[in-house]
């Protein structure tokens, strides 16, 4: 499940495929979600995820759809905790098929 490219946060996208190209800051962008500023500048950086209210709030304003972002941070939690747990679940036999 870890793939071969690195898992790439959310932030990391909403960065340099949204806020860059359209010189705003995070700031910016918090004002027009009704936001905290920290909310999207710690989203931005990484430092933490994207919740079902921003989901909706950035799929709004950018006119993408909630899941997109879901998906993108469901895909990057899927990837962190694989390879976290990569030699516990190396322990788990698949169920044989009847």
């Amino acid at each position: 499940m870890t793939g071969i490219l690195p898992p790439i946060h959310p932030g990391e996208i909403l960065r340099e495929e949204y806020l860059e190209p359209l010189h705003m800051s995070a700031g910016a962008l918090a004002k027009h979600l009704n936001v905290p500023r920290t909310r999207i500048e710690r989203l931005a950086a990484g430092q933490t995820s994207v919740t079902t209210d921003t989901a909706l709030r950035l799929a709004r304003f950018f006119q993408t759809s909630p899941e997109f972002w879901m998906n993108m941070q469901a895909g990057y939690d899927l990837k962190i905790e694989a390879a976290a747990k990569k030699g516990e679940l190396a322990k788990i036999r698949a169920r044989e098929k009847a």
